[in-house]
Protein backbone atom coordinates (compact mmCIF):
# COMPACT_ATOMS: atom_id res chain seq x y z
CA UNK A 1 0.00 0.00 0.00
CA UNK A 2 1.10 3.33 -0.80
CA UNK A 3 1.14 6.37 1.74
CA UNK A 4 -2.43 8.07 1.44
CA UNK A 5 -2.76 10.79 -1.01
CA UNK A 6 -2.49 14.64 0.40
CA UNK A 7 -4.53 16.38 -2.29
CA UNK A 8 -6.28 19.46 -1.32
CA UNK A 9 -9.72 20.49 -3.89
CA UNK A 10 -9.52 24.35 -3.99
CA UNK A 11 -13.98 24.81 -4.80
CA UNK A 12 -12.68 28.31 -5.50
CA UNK A 13 -10.18 27.52 -8.12
CA UNK A 14 -11.44 28.53 -11.66
CA UNK A 15 -9.10 24.89 -11.98
CA UNK A 16 -12.13 21.82 -12.05
CA UNK A 17 -12.01 19.39 -9.32
CA UNK A 18 -11.01 16.54 -11.78
CA UNK A 19 -7.92 18.52 -13.32
CA UNK A 20 -6.92 19.25 -9.31
CA UNK A 21 -6.99 15.80 -8.59
CA UNK A 22 -5.06 14.85 -12.34
CA UNK A 23 -2.37 17.64 -11.69
CA UNK A 24 -1.71 16.14 -8.17
CA UNK A 25 -1.33 12.68 -8.79
CA UNK A 26 0.81 13.46 -11.89
CA UNK A 27 3.05 15.99 -10.08
CA UNK A 28 3.20 12.99 -6.82
CA UNK A 29 4.52 10.34 -9.91
CA UNK A 30 7.26 12.24 -11.68
CA UNK A 31 8.69 13.42 -8.43
CA UNK A 32 8.99 10.55 -7.26
CA UNK A 33 6.78 10.65 -4.08
CA UNK A 34 4.93 7.98 -5.72
CA UNK A 35 6.68 4.95 -6.39
CA UNK A 36 6.42 2.59 -10.00
CA UNK A 37 3.69 -0.07 -8.89
CA UNK A 38 2.39 2.07 -6.01
CA UNK A 39 -1.51 0.96 -5.42
CA UNK A 40 -3.80 4.22 -5.60
CA UNK A 41 -6.98 4.44 -3.65
CA UNK A 42 -9.83 3.35 -5.36
CA UNK A 43 -12.39 5.47 -7.20
CA UNK A 44 -14.39 5.31 -4.39
CA UNK A 45 -12.56 5.43 -1.79
CA UNK A 46 -10.99 8.71 -2.93
CA UNK A 47 -14.19 10.33 -3.85
CA UNK A 48 -15.23 10.03 -0.73
CA UNK A 49 -11.81 10.96 0.96
CA UNK A 50 -12.09 14.79 -0.88
CA UNK A 51 -15.52 14.97 -1.23
CA UNK A 52 -16.33 14.62 -4.69
CA UNK A 53 -18.49 12.55 -7.37
CA UNK A 54 -16.67 9.16 -8.30
CA UNK A 55 -16.82 10.03 -11.93
CA UNK A 56 -14.66 12.98 -10.89
CA UNK A 57 -11.85 10.43 -9.63
CA UNK A 58 -12.58 8.56 -12.52
CA UNK A 59 -12.24 11.74 -15.16
CA UNK A 60 -8.79 12.04 -13.43
CA UNK A 61 -7.71 8.65 -13.67
CA UNK A 62 -8.22 8.28 -16.97
CA UNK A 63 -6.41 11.34 -18.13
CA UNK A 64 -3.66 9.45 -15.78
CA UNK A 65 -4.29 6.60 -18.11
CA UNK A 66 -4.19 7.93 -21.35
CA UNK A 67 -0.86 9.78 -20.17
CA UNK A 68 0.95 6.04 -19.23
CA UNK A 69 1.27 7.02 -15.88
CA UNK A 70 -1.15 4.30 -14.55
CA UNK A 71 -2.36 1.65 -14.95
CA UNK A 72 -5.95 -0.27 -14.47
CA UNK A 73 -5.51 -4.24 -13.29
CA UNK A 74 -9.12 -5.33 -12.58
CA UNK A 75 -9.34 -6.74 -9.30
CA UNK A 76 -6.02 -5.67 -8.42
CA UNK A 77 -6.16 -2.15 -8.23
CA UNK A 78 -5.06 0.59 -10.24
CA UNK A 79 -1.52 1.31 -9.52
CA UNK A 80 1.84 3.47 -10.55
CA UNK A 81 3.16 2.82 -14.15
CA UNK A 82 6.42 1.07 -13.80
CA UNK A 83 9.68 2.62 -14.58
CA UNK A 84 8.44 6.17 -14.82
CA UNK A 85 11.08 8.60 -15.45
CA UNK A 86 10.98 10.61 -12.04
CA UNK A 87 12.30 14.43 -12.83
CA UNK A 88 15.59 14.93 -10.35
CA UNK A 89 15.59 16.41 -7.18
CA UNK A 90 15.63 19.69 -7.05
CA UNK A 91 17.71 21.49 -4.25
CA UNK A 92 17.73 25.46 -3.77
CA UNK A 93 16.82 27.49 -6.51
CA UNK A 94 19.55 28.96 -8.07
CA UNK A 95 19.20 32.72 -8.25
CA UNK A 96 17.68 34.72 -9.77
CA UNK A 97 14.92 33.47 -11.84
CA UNK A 98 13.68 30.89 -9.52
CA UNK A 99 13.08 33.28 -6.91
CA UNK A 100 11.78 36.35 -8.76
CA UNK A 101 9.05 33.84 -10.41
CA UNK A 102 7.38 30.77 -9.21
CA UNK A 103 6.65 29.28 -12.38
CA UNK A 104 6.54 31.28 -15.86
CA UNK A 105 3.35 30.83 -17.95
CA UNK A 106 0.81 29.50 -14.27
CA UNK A 107 -1.05 31.52 -12.80
CA UNK A 108 -0.51 33.81 -10.37
CA UNK A 109 0.01 32.57 -6.21
CA UNK A 110 -1.33 34.77 -3.60
CA UNK A 111 2.01 36.89 -2.32
CA UNK A 112 3.24 36.58 -5.95
CA UNK A 113 5.35 39.98 -6.76
CA UNK A 114 5.30 42.08 -10.19
CA UNK A 115 1.47 41.23 -11.13
CA UNK A 116 -1.36 43.27 -11.10
CA UNK A 117 -4.84 42.30 -9.76
CA UNK A 118 -6.16 39.29 -11.64
CA UNK A 119 -10.09 39.89 -10.54
CA UNK A 120 -9.82 44.04 -11.11
CA UNK A 121 -8.93 44.36 -14.34
CA UNK A 122 -11.35 45.49 -17.02
CA UNK A 123 -11.26 42.44 -19.02
CA UNK A 124 -14.35 42.90 -21.19
CA UNK A 125 -13.64 46.40 -22.22
CA UNK A 126 -9.63 45.19 -22.77
CA UNK A 127 -10.79 42.40 -24.97
CA UNK A 128 -13.44 44.69 -26.79
CA UNK A 129 -9.94 47.14 -27.64
CA UNK A 130 -7.91 44.61 -28.36
CA UNK A 131 -10.23 43.07 -31.20
CA UNK A 132 -10.98 46.57 -32.42
CA UNK A 133 -6.87 46.66 -32.77
CA UNK A 134 -5.99 43.64 -33.92
CA UNK A 135 -8.49 44.01 -36.52
CA UNK A 136 -6.90 47.87 -37.97
CA UNK A 137 -3.52 45.77 -37.92
CA UNK A 138 -4.65 42.96 -39.77
CA UNK A 139 -6.31 45.93 -42.37
CA UNK A 140 -3.31 47.63 -42.38
CA UNK A 141 -0.87 48.17 -45.24
CA UNK A 142 1.66 45.56 -45.58
CA UNK A 143 4.94 47.38 -44.66
CA UNK A 144 7.55 47.59 -41.81
CA UNK A 145 6.16 49.19 -38.80
CA UNK A 146 8.13 52.05 -37.18
CA UNK A 147 11.19 50.39 -34.99
CA UNK A 148 10.74 53.10 -32.26
CA UNK A 149 6.90 52.22 -31.78
CA UNK A 150 3.09 53.31 -33.05
CA UNK A 151 3.08 56.88 -33.21
CA UNK A 152 -0.42 57.21 -31.68
CA UNK A 153 1.08 55.23 -28.59
CA UNK A 154 4.09 57.11 -28.45
CA UNK A 155 1.87 60.50 -28.53
CA UNK A 156 0.02 59.12 -25.54
CA UNK A 157 2.69 57.92 -23.64
CA UNK A 158 4.98 61.60 -23.77
CA UNK A 159 1.24 63.16 -22.37
CA UNK A 160 0.79 60.76 -19.68
CA UNK A 161 4.44 61.53 -18.41
CA UNK A 162 3.55 64.89 -18.85
CA UNK A 163 0.91 64.70 -16.22
CA UNK A 164 1.52 62.19 -14.39
CA UNK A 165 5.68 62.12 -13.69
CA UNK A 166 6.16 65.88 -14.76
CA UNK A 167 8.91 64.65 -17.75
CA UNK A 168 8.71 67.23 -20.97
CA UNK A 169 9.58 65.03 -23.97
CA UNK A 170 8.55 64.17 -27.41
CA UNK A 171 7.41 61.44 -29.05
CA UNK A 172 10.41 61.38 -30.87
CA UNK A 173 12.50 60.91 -27.75
CA UNK A 174 9.86 57.70 -26.60
CA UNK A 175 11.17 54.04 -27.92
CA UNK A 176 8.60 51.54 -27.19
CA UNK A 177 9.91 48.41 -25.81
CA UNK A 178 9.69 44.49 -25.41
CA UNK A 179 8.78 45.47 -21.25
CA UNK A 180 11.61 46.86 -18.80
CA UNK A 181 13.97 44.07 -19.93
CA UNK A 182 13.52 45.21 -23.71
CA UNK A 183 14.59 49.00 -22.71
CA UNK A 184 17.74 48.08 -20.38
CA UNK A 185 19.12 45.99 -22.93
CA UNK A 186 18.70 48.53 -25.77
CA UNK A 187 20.01 51.28 -23.63
CA UNK A 188 23.15 48.75 -22.68
CA UNK A 189 23.82 48.21 -26.30
CA UNK A 190 23.08 51.72 -27.73
CA UNK A 191 25.09 53.83 -25.05
CA UNK A 192 27.98 51.05 -25.58
CA UNK A 193 28.27 50.20 -22.00
CA UNK A 194 29.53 46.39 -21.84
CA UNK A 195 32.50 45.67 -20.11
CA UNK A 196 31.93 49.14 -18.03
CA UNK A 197 31.04 49.67 -14.18
CA UNK A 198 27.86 50.14 -13.39
CA UNK A 199 26.05 51.00 -9.70
CA UNK A 200 23.55 49.09 -9.05
CA UNK A 201 20.67 49.69 -5.32
CA UNK A 202 21.61 47.42 -2.75
CA UNK A 203 19.13 45.16 -2.42
CA UNK A 204 17.93 45.54 -5.78
CA UNK A 205 16.15 43.39 -8.44
CA UNK A 206 18.22 40.28 -9.26
CA UNK A 207 17.32 39.85 -12.69
CA UNK A 208 18.94 43.74 -13.02
CA UNK A 209 22.27 42.63 -11.57
CA UNK A 210 22.11 39.84 -14.08
CA UNK A 211 21.52 41.62 -16.84
CA UNK A 212 24.11 43.40 -16.45
CA UNK A 213 26.64 40.52 -15.81
CA UNK A 214 25.57 39.25 -19.00
CA UNK A 215 26.18 42.36 -20.77
CA UNK A 216 29.92 42.30 -19.69
CA UNK A 217 29.73 44.66 -16.93
CA UNK A 218 31.06 45.29 -13.42
CA UNK A 219 28.48 45.73 -11.03
CA UNK A 220 29.16 48.11 -8.27
CA UNK A 221 26.03 46.88 -5.51
CA UNK A 222 26.43 50.96 -3.70
CA UNK A 223 24.04 50.68 -0.73
CA UNK A 224 20.57 52.59 0.27
CA UNK A 225 19.44 54.10 3.29
CA UNK A 226 16.30 56.57 4.33
CA UNK A 227 17.07 58.71 1.53
CA UNK A 228 17.87 56.02 -1.10
CA UNK A 229 21.03 55.11 -3.01
CA UNK A 230 24.28 56.93 -1.04
CA UNK A 231 25.78 58.72 -3.73
CA UNK A 232 29.09 59.20 -1.28
CA UNK A 233 29.83 55.46 -0.91
CA UNK A 234 29.35 55.01 -4.72
CA UNK A 235 31.95 57.85 -5.32
CA UNK A 236 34.29 56.20 -2.59
CA UNK A 237 33.54 52.93 -4.09
CA UNK A 238 33.60 53.01 -8.35
CA UNK A 239 33.73 57.45 -9.12
CA UNK A 240 34.30 56.26 -12.77
CA UNK A 241 31.19 53.87 -13.31
CA UNK A 242 29.58 54.37 -16.95
CA UNK A 243 25.98 54.25 -15.98
CA UNK A 244 23.71 53.92 -12.56
CA UNK A 245 20.72 51.96 -12.50
CA UNK A 246 18.05 53.70 -9.74
CA UNK A 247 14.65 53.52 -8.95
CA UNK A 248 14.17 57.20 -7.23
CA UNK A 249 10.52 56.72 -6.63
CA UNK A 250 10.01 53.91 -5.07
CA UNK A 251 12.99 51.91 -4.38
CA UNK A 252 12.79 48.03 -4.76
CA UNK A 253 12.37 46.05 -2.93
CA UNK A 254 12.34 48.87 0.29
CA UNK A 255 10.01 51.44 -1.15
CA UNK A 256 11.75 54.66 0.01
CA UNK A 257 11.74 57.75 -1.96
CA UNK A 258 15.03 58.82 -3.14
CA UNK A 259 15.30 62.15 -1.38
CA UNK A 260 15.75 65.58 -3.56
CA UNK A 261 19.31 65.82 -1.95
CA UNK A 262 20.39 62.86 -3.01
CA UNK A 263 18.75 63.50 -6.75
CA UNK A 264 20.78 66.48 -7.37
CA UNK A 265 23.66 64.77 -5.98
CA UNK A 266 23.44 61.89 -8.55
CA UNK A 267 22.59 63.82 -11.69
CA UNK A 268 25.76 66.15 -10.35
CA UNK A 269 27.68 62.69 -10.84
CA UNK A 270 26.24 61.59 -13.92
CA UNK A 271 27.05 65.59 -15.39
CA UNK A 272 30.96 65.51 -14.07
CA UNK A 273 32.03 61.84 -14.80
CA UNK A 274 30.45 61.91 -18.25
CA UNK A 275 28.49 58.37 -16.85
CA UNK A 276 24.54 57.86 -17.44
CA UNK A 277 21.75 57.29 -15.35
CA UNK A 278 18.83 55.01 -16.19
CA UNK A 279 15.83 55.52 -14.04
CA UNK A 280 13.97 52.40 -13.67
CA UNK A 281 9.94 54.20 -12.86
CA UNK A 282 8.95 49.99 -12.28
CA UNK A 283 5.76 51.32 -10.55
CA UNK A 284 5.26 54.53 -12.45
CA UNK A 285 2.11 56.29 -10.07
CA UNK A 286 1.17 52.94 -8.17
CA UNK A 287 2.62 54.95 -4.81
CA UNK A 288 0.18 53.89 -1.74
CA UNK A 289 1.87 56.29 0.43
CA UNK A 290 0.80 59.40 -0.47
CA UNK A 291 1.66 61.30 -3.66
CA UNK A 292 3.92 59.79 -6.15
CA UNK A 293 7.10 62.54 -6.63
CA UNK A 294 8.16 63.43 -9.95
CA UNK A 295 10.72 61.74 -11.76
CA UNK A 296 14.32 62.10 -11.77
CA UNK A 297 14.69 62.33 -15.47
CA UNK A 298 12.17 65.80 -14.93
CA UNK A 299 14.69 67.39 -12.80
CA UNK A 300 18.04 66.77 -15.25
CA UNK A 301 19.14 69.45 -17.42
CA UNK A 302 21.74 67.85 -18.85
CA UNK A 303 20.45 65.57 -21.00
CA UNK A 304 22.10 62.14 -18.95
CA UNK A 305 18.92 60.34 -17.86
CA UNK A 306 16.99 57.70 -19.58
CA UNK A 307 13.63 57.28 -18.08
CA UNK A 308 12.28 53.89 -18.63
CA UNK A 309 8.63 52.15 -17.64
CA UNK A 310 6.62 49.15 -18.39
CA UNK A 311 3.08 48.30 -18.35
CA UNK A 312 3.40 45.30 -16.96
CA UNK A 313 1.76 46.21 -13.23
CA UNK A 314 -0.25 48.58 -14.43
CA UNK A 315 -1.95 46.72 -17.16
CA UNK A 316 -0.46 43.03 -17.48
CA UNK A 317 2.94 41.46 -17.79
CA UNK A 318 1.36 39.67 -20.55
CA UNK A 319 1.89 42.59 -22.80
CA UNK A 320 5.81 42.14 -22.60
CA UNK A 321 5.50 45.91 -23.32
CA UNK A 322 7.74 48.97 -21.76
CA UNK A 323 9.31 51.75 -23.11
CA UNK A 324 12.41 54.33 -23.05
CA UNK A 325 12.57 57.74 -22.87
CA UNK A 326 15.86 59.12 -23.81
CA UNK A 327 17.94 62.66 -23.57
CA UNK A 328 17.03 64.28 -26.88
CA UNK A 329 20.47 64.55 -28.45
CA UNK A 330 20.40 60.81 -28.30
CA UNK A 331 16.99 60.20 -30.33
CA UNK A 332 18.87 59.91 -33.65
CA UNK A 333 21.16 56.96 -32.29
CA UNK A 334 18.58 55.05 -30.40
CA UNK A 335 16.20 55.11 -33.01
CA UNK A 336 19.11 53.18 -35.19
CA UNK A 337 19.98 51.19 -32.77
CA UNK A 338 16.03 49.57 -32.14
CA UNK A 339 15.81 49.46 -36.04
CA UNK A 340 18.59 47.31 -36.38
CA UNK A 341 18.74 45.60 -32.76
CA UNK A 342 15.48 45.81 -30.85
CA UNK A 343 12.39 47.04 -33.01
CA UNK A 344 9.16 47.47 -30.71
CA UNK A 345 6.61 44.71 -30.66
CA UNK A 346 3.35 43.54 -32.38
CA UNK A 347 1.47 46.79 -33.48
CA UNK A 348 -1.57 45.10 -32.21
CA UNK A 349 -1.12 45.56 -29.29
CA UNK A 350 0.80 48.39 -29.36
CA UNK A 351 -2.88 50.39 -30.71
CA UNK A 352 -5.15 48.96 -28.24
CA UNK A 353 -2.70 50.01 -25.43
CA UNK A 354 -2.64 53.98 -27.35
CA UNK A 355 -6.79 53.83 -27.48
CA UNK A 356 -6.84 52.53 -23.60
CA UNK A 357 -5.03 55.59 -23.00
CA UNK A 358 -6.79 57.64 -25.15
CA UNK A 359 -10.06 57.47 -24.05
CA UNK A 360 -8.54 57.96 -20.32
CA UNK A 361 -9.43 54.44 -19.30
CA UNK A 362 -5.66 53.64 -18.27
CA UNK A 363 -5.41 56.71 -15.65
CA UNK A 364 -9.45 55.78 -14.55
CA UNK A 365 -7.76 52.39 -13.98
CA UNK A 366 -4.79 53.54 -12.17
CA UNK A 367 -7.06 55.46 -9.55
CA UNK A 368 -9.02 52.50 -8.66
CA UNK A 369 -6.01 50.24 -8.37
CA UNK A 370 -4.04 52.35 -5.63
CA UNK A 371 -7.78 52.26 -3.70
CA UNK A 372 -8.10 48.66 -4.12
CA UNK A 373 -4.63 48.06 -3.34
CA UNK A 374 -4.29 50.47 -0.16
CA UNK A 375 -6.94 48.51 1.14
CA UNK A 376 -5.58 45.21 0.70
CA UNK A 377 -2.18 45.72 1.75
CA UNK A 378 -4.15 47.35 4.68
CA UNK A 379 -6.16 44.36 5.58
CA UNK A 380 -2.65 41.96 4.95
CA UNK A 381 -1.17 44.21 7.63
CA UNK A 382 -3.34 43.93 10.08
CA UNK A 383 -3.93 40.01 9.58
CA UNK A 384 -0.32 38.98 9.89
CA UNK A 385 0.16 41.40 12.97
CA UNK A 386 -2.88 39.67 14.38
CA UNK A 387 -1.40 36.49 13.88
CA UNK A 388 2.47 36.02 13.93
CA UNK A 389 4.97 35.89 15.76
CA UNK A 390 5.24 39.27 18.01
CA UNK A 391 9.15 39.48 17.07
CA UNK A 392 8.82 39.17 13.65
CA UNK A 393 8.50 42.58 12.00
CA UNK A 394 5.76 43.72 9.37
CA UNK A 395 6.44 46.75 7.33
CA UNK A 396 4.13 48.16 4.24
CA UNK A 397 6.40 49.80 1.40
CA UNK A 398 5.50 52.65 -0.25
CA UNK A 399 5.05 50.38 -3.21
CA UNK A 400 2.97 46.94 -3.81
CA UNK A 401 4.40 44.92 -1.57
CA UNK A 402 5.18 44.06 1.93
CA UNK A 403 7.95 43.18 3.94
CA UNK A 404 8.38 40.41 6.55
CA UNK A 405 11.36 40.45 8.72
CA UNK A 406 12.21 37.10 10.03
CA UNK A 407 15.12 36.11 12.15
CA UNK A 408 18.51 35.58 11.17
CA UNK A 409 18.57 31.89 11.25
CA UNK A 410 15.61 31.70 9.29
CA UNK A 411 16.16 30.47 5.20
CA UNK A 412 13.74 32.77 3.77
CA UNK A 413 15.11 31.28 0.21
CA UNK A 414 14.17 27.85 1.82
CA UNK A 415 10.73 29.08 2.71
CA UNK A 416 9.94 30.95 -0.75
CA UNK A 417 11.28 27.59 -2.53
CA UNK A 418 8.60 25.48 -0.76
CA UNK A 419 6.15 27.91 -0.39
CA UNK A 420 4.21 27.28 -3.86
CA UNK A 421 3.58 23.55 -2.72
CA UNK A 422 1.01 25.26 -0.38
CA UNK A 423 -0.64 27.74 -2.91
CA UNK A 424 1.45 30.49 -2.02
CA UNK A 425 4.66 32.82 -3.73
CA UNK A 426 6.63 35.15 -1.29
CA UNK A 427 10.01 36.79 -2.69
CA UNK A 428 12.84 35.72 -0.54
CA UNK A 429 14.39 39.59 0.59
CA UNK A 430 18.11 38.23 0.98
CA UNK A 431 18.72 37.42 -2.65
CA UNK A 432 17.88 40.80 -3.71
CA UNK A 433 21.27 41.70 -2.08
CA UNK A 434 24.12 41.63 -3.21
CA UNK A 435 26.59 41.96 -0.55
CA UNK A 436 26.29 40.67 3.23
CA UNK A 437 24.40 41.34 5.72
CA UNK A 438 21.81 39.48 3.82
CA UNK A 439 18.66 40.36 5.98
CA UNK A 440 16.43 37.47 6.14
CA UNK A 441 12.84 38.43 5.10
CA UNK A 442 9.75 37.77 2.59
CA UNK A 443 8.22 40.01 0.16
CA UNK A 444 4.57 39.76 -0.31
CA UNK A 445 2.80 40.77 -3.26
CA UNK A 446 -0.62 42.91 -2.07
CA UNK A 447 -2.40 42.78 -5.63
CA UNK A 448 -3.92 39.18 -5.77
CA UNK A 449 -4.49 39.24 -1.70
CA UNK A 450 -8.27 37.77 -1.49
CA UNK A 451 -10.40 38.96 1.47
CA UNK A 452 -12.23 35.28 1.56
CA UNK A 453 -8.80 33.56 1.67
CA UNK A 454 -6.48 35.98 3.88
CA UNK A 455 -6.51 34.35 7.24
CA UNK A 456 -5.64 30.80 5.02
CA UNK A 457 -3.15 31.96 3.30
CA UNK A 458 -2.04 34.24 6.04
CA UNK A 459 -2.10 30.75 7.90
CA UNK A 460 0.00 28.61 5.41
CA UNK A 461 2.45 31.36 5.02
CA UNK A 462 3.11 31.34 9.08
CA UNK A 463 3.03 27.89 8.92
CA UNK A 464 6.35 27.98 7.01
CA UNK A 465 7.79 30.14 8.94
CA UNK A 466 7.48 28.57 12.11
CA UNK A 467 9.15 25.46 10.52
CA UNK A 468 12.33 27.44 10.04
CA UNK A 469 11.76 28.82 13.87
Amino acid sequence: MTRPLRITIDRAAKTPPFAQIHGAIRNAIREGRLAGGARLPSWRDLAAQLGVARGTVRAAYDRLTDEQLIVARGAAGTRVAARIAVAPVVGRPTEPRANAFHNFDSPPLPFQMGVPAQDAFPFKQWSRITARSARMAAAAPVGYPDPRGQADLRREIAAYLAIARGIRCTPAQILVTAGYAGALGLALRALRLEGGAAWLEDPAFPLARRALQLSGMTVSPIPVDQDGLDVAEGLRRTPHAAVAIVTPGQQAPLGMTMSLARRLALLEWARDAGAWIIEDDYLSELQLKGRATPALASLDPDGRVLHAGSFSKTITPALRLGFLVVPEQLASSFAEAATCLAPAPAAAIQRAVAEFMTDGHYLRHLRRMKRLYGARRDALVTRLREAADPTIGIHATAGLSVRMELPDQADDVDIAARAPSVGIAPVALSSWYATPPRPRGLLLGVTNVAAERLAADCAKLIGLVDQHG
